[in-house]
């Protein structure tokens, strides 16, 4: 089954906390498909990815950039892998519509957004009754992540 991660942003805005997460799935070896519910969100991350430091970038694209088989990290609205990711992201409310088929599934949601809660702790049901390993993630203080359950 798949492992799902519940990532409860608290103190670190999604645009912040999503380059870390995705650098440490690079770093693993995963290519990674991000979903988000709209294309505004989607034009956001991508250029978020290229600015998150000034130092470096993530490699990524989108639909308009071309084949996607060539992107380690793939920004979409909708439910496909084009990519072959072995990860799929979730920001914004976006359903898990098939979740089998990735190693890990991450999902990223607002902590002070009360729809944004309810939204999580109904994928989290879901996913819990199809038989998936779950985890849960909460920021502390510092902005670090501490699993919760």
């Amino acid at each position: 089954m798949t492992e799902v991660f519940f990532y409860h942003l608290q103190r670190q805005p999604l645009e912040r906390a999503l380059p870390l997460l995705l650098s440490k799935c690079l770093e693993r070896g995963w290519r990674v498909v991000v979903q988000a519910a709209t294309d505004e969100r989607i034009a956001a991350l991508d250029d978020v990815l290229w600015t998150y430091r000034d130092d470096s970038f993530l490699p990524h694209g989108t639909a308009r950039d071309g084949d996607p088989t060539d992107q380690p990290i793939f920004l979409t609205t909708g439910a496909e892998n084009p990519n072959g990711a072995a990860v799929r992201a979730l920001v914004e409310g976006a359903h898990p519509e098939a979740v089998d088929g990735y190693e890990r599934v991450l999902i990223l949601f607002d902590g002070a957004d009360d729809e944004a809660l309810a939204t999580a702790r109904a994928q989290w049901k879901i996913l819990k009754e199809a038989g998936h390993s779950l985890a849960y993630w909460q920021q502390d203080d510092e902005g670090r992540w501490q699993k919760k359950a």
